[in-house]
């Protein structure tokens, strides 16, 4: 097990251009102007904007993008199903809940080696894994991301890299592709999912759909908003180390450079919980989500220590999930912060019991991979003990992290 004592792992050096860096310019138009590169960029915007609401381009012809990632959600899913419907009957379901699209823009390439930077930490301590993009960090760039759900079987189901081109030459943006990548665009599969990704990538940068930092604690950070009086006990609960230890994995505070907080130190944990089992891939009981260590994630297959691990997700639009965790298991906010401070004293009502009354706690992770799950507070203690956090001390997170929502306006 990894210690993570106060991370960050917030790399926003640079994160005005980010958007012109290397992903608005393809091979051998590096000599754009910066007029040119920036309208090139909006072209891209718009283009990705249309491509993500399209669900012509799922082998269904009824799942976009925005199904699952909806934009009045936080770019999560906008019901309280655990996993998302997809394939080509609409029927499939994978075995992972589908994440925030929001606040993905400083996160770091994966590494198993993380240490702090000279000004945040203690750059001596290895913190174990970090970054990559999905529940798993198997990849670093948003194109890659995007090419993922469209081509998994359980999602938006093409079969392979010719049927999304296929459906992008007949697509009532193709005009706009071939303005932007030119006439041959589309003479070639892996040129035309190129250019889609790269269309998507953009604009899955755009700051006021994606990281806006528009909540009620942006306001308040910035001094133009007051946290009622749960809401102000609800954060001191969160960082006190000896309650919530919330800020251990999910940092409230700006960083040293102003930079805002993003709630996730991009770090992969195990933390045990529970087997959801109204996921169709648990009713066999040999299968197991093993996160970094696969079964989605192959390069790490091998690790033992990876066997559970799954990256820390921001906890910013929080209140907005119906479900939560990495398969969905839990079912509310405040259900979610009473497991962290219950796993270890009250197992009984987080786990199923085995034939001879025994809890099987951690069950859905096999019991060779135990010793990689978290033990640091909140988590400890022994059945029957005290838990970290009282009930009352539990609402005032939950109305905390109600703060984190984004679209926050003081009422005149």
């Amino acid at each position: 097990m990894f210690s993570r004592p106060f991370r960050i792992g917030l790399l926003c050096a640079g994160l005005a251009g980010f958007a012109l860096h290397g992903t608005t310019a393809p091979a051998g138009e590096a000599g754009l102007t910066r007029p040119q590169a920036y309208s090139r960029a909006a072209a891209l915007e718009m283009l990705g904007r249309k491509m993500f609401a399209d669900p012509s381009l799922s082998g269904s012809g009824q799942l976009a993008c925005a199904s699952c990632h909806s934009p009045q959600h936080a770019f999560g899913p906008p019901n309280d199903l655990a996993v998302q419907l997809g394939g080509k009957t609409m029927r499939e379901t994978g075995f992972r809940a589908a994440p925030s699209l929001r606040y993905l823009q400083a996160v770091p390439q994966f590494t198993e080696h993380y240490y702090e930077s000279d000004d945040e930490g203690d750059a001596s301590v290895d913190n174990g894994p970090t970054g990559g993009l999905s529940w798993d960090g198997r990849i670093d760039r948003g194109r890659d991301q995007a090419r993922i759900p469209l081509l998994s079987a359980f999602e938006m189901a093409n079969d392979n890299e010719e049927a999304v081109a296929a459906e992008l030459r007949k697509a009532a943006y193709a005009a706009d592709i071939k303005a932007i990548f030119g006439d041959t665009v589309f003479d070639d599969k892996a040129k035309t999912l190129a250019a889609a990704l790269e269309a998507l990538e953009v604009y899955e940068q755009n700051d006021k759909d994606f990281y806006p930092y528009s909540s009620k604690y942006d306001a308040y950070l910035a001094g133009r908003a007051q946290l009622t009086t749960q809401e102000a006990r609800g954060l001191a609960a969160f960082d006190d180390p000896a309650r919530g230890n919330c800020g251990n994995c999910h940092r409230s505070r700006r960083g040293n450079d102003g930079t805002p907080p993003q709630f996730t130190d991009y770090g992969l944990i195990a933390i045990g919980v529970p087997r959801n089992r109204d996921i169709a891939a648990n009713a066999d009981p040999k299968f197991f989500d093993l996160g970094a260590c696969g079964p989605l994630r192959t390069d790490l297959a091998k690790r033992a220590e990876y066997c559970g691990i799954f990256r820390t997700p921001s906890l910013r639009n929080v209140a907005l999930r119906k479900k939560l965790y990495h398969n969905g298991s839990v079912a509310s906010l405040r259900e979610a912060i009473a497991f962290y401070v219950e796993r270890d004293t009250r197992p009984e009502k987080w786990y199923p019991r085995r034939a001879d009354g025994t809890v099987a706690k951690f069950d859905d992770l096999p019991a060779q991979y135990h010793d990689n799950i978290n033990r640091e507070p909140p988590f400890g203690g022994k059945p029957g003990d005290r838990p970290a956090l009282s009930p009352a001390e539990i609402d005032d997170i939950v109305a905390f992290l109600g703060t984190l929502t984004d679209g926050y306006s003081r009422a005149p």
